[in-house]
């Protein structure tokens, strides 16, 4: 069974907590085993990998429900059922949603804040979506990403294989990789070495050396075992044993396999991976804005 929405747990949330005082974890382990939620399914993160999804989704219907007055935080980490939500209880709506808690003045009021005009309009006349704030936010980002990947690989095929060769040197050296930039560029020029296009220091010191191979291919071609066999031969006949072999575009399951079950060590970059570290590097890309999502921090408000 899939895990259920924030919207989807608001009653089973307020049905536990009718049972007495309770927490997000306590009412967790509870929730799984009421949908029958598989190990894994209990154990799923988020994309960002800082929370549990079920842990994410109890705490948004334990918090919009408190914020409808169905439900209060008589200690910290800890909530009970009100009196309001006692008497919800006793005659329940067909459907406990954010639709339904719009209804609610109180809850009403909390929604619109900060959404002036048409926008709080808007609001109060269709549901929230049934993912959390946090998913909503991660599923943007990560859209938003994915678009980044897109353009980037486009830009690269518009240039010429010696822009290719320079944004692999870049990349390289934001990896930590070569050195100095002066250095790394040096090394990596073209070697003449048939199957490797060139060569960098692992280290600062060049302690070992990193052969490289780069292939600009158009979305729609994928590199051949045969050009990874190609590559893999030149770095035995230089007697090295690490690689790294990019391409824009995809490598075939049979490169794959074949670079899995070779002695050398030769790590293959594809198109999407190639872009990911871009991003992640800051190689072609600028940071157009930040935003920070803070949380309420309950050690603050512990007295002594």
């Amino acid at each position: 069974m899939t895990i259920p929405d924030y919207q989807s747990l608001m009653l089973p949330v307020l049905q536990i907590a009718a049972k007495g005082e309770t927490s997000v974890p306590d009412a967790e382990t509870e929730i799984a085993t009421m949908f029958a939620l598989s190990p894994d399914e209990r154990k799923e993160m988020l994309p960002s990998g800082k929370q549990r999804i079920l842990h994410n989704r109890i705490h948004w219907a334990k918090f919009y429900l408190t914020k409808a007055g169905y439900l209060e935080s008589p200690k910290r980490g800890r909530f009970a059922i009100t009196p309001a939500g006692a008497a919800l209880l006793a005659k329940p709506p067909s459907k406990l949603d954010t639709q339904f808690l719009l209804s609610v003045p109180v809850f009403r009021e909390f929604y619109r804040t900060d959404q002036p005009g048409e926008a709080a309009s808007a609001s109060v006349q269709s549901a929230a979506p049934a993912a959390t704030p946090e998913e909503v936010v991660e599923s943007a980002f990560n859209a938003a990403q994915a678009a980044l990947r897109t353009e980037l690989l486009e830009r690269i095929l518009q240039n010429g294989p010696a822009f290719f060769e320079r944004l692999i040197v870049d990349l390289l050296v934001a990896m930590g990789y070569g050195g100095s930039h002066r250095n790394a560029a040096a090394q990596l020029g073209r070697s003449g070495d048939g199957g490797v296009d060139g060569v960098i220091n692992e280290d600062v010191l060049g302690l070992d050396r990193v052969y490289v191979q780069a292939k600009r291919y158009s979305p729609g071609s994928s590199v051949g075992r045969p050009d990874v066999q190609a590559f893999t031969g030149s770095l035995v006949g230089l007697g090295a044993a690490k690689g790294v072999f990019v391409t824009t575009s995809t490598f075939s399951p049979q490169a794959i396999e074949f670079a899995a079950r070779i002695p050398q060590r030769v790590i293959l970059i594809d198109g999407k991976r190639l872009s990911d570290l871009m991003i992640e590097h800051g190689v072609g890309v600028r940071t157009n804005r930040v935003l920070k999502f803070k949380r309420l921090d309950e050690d603050f408000f512990v007295e002594e």
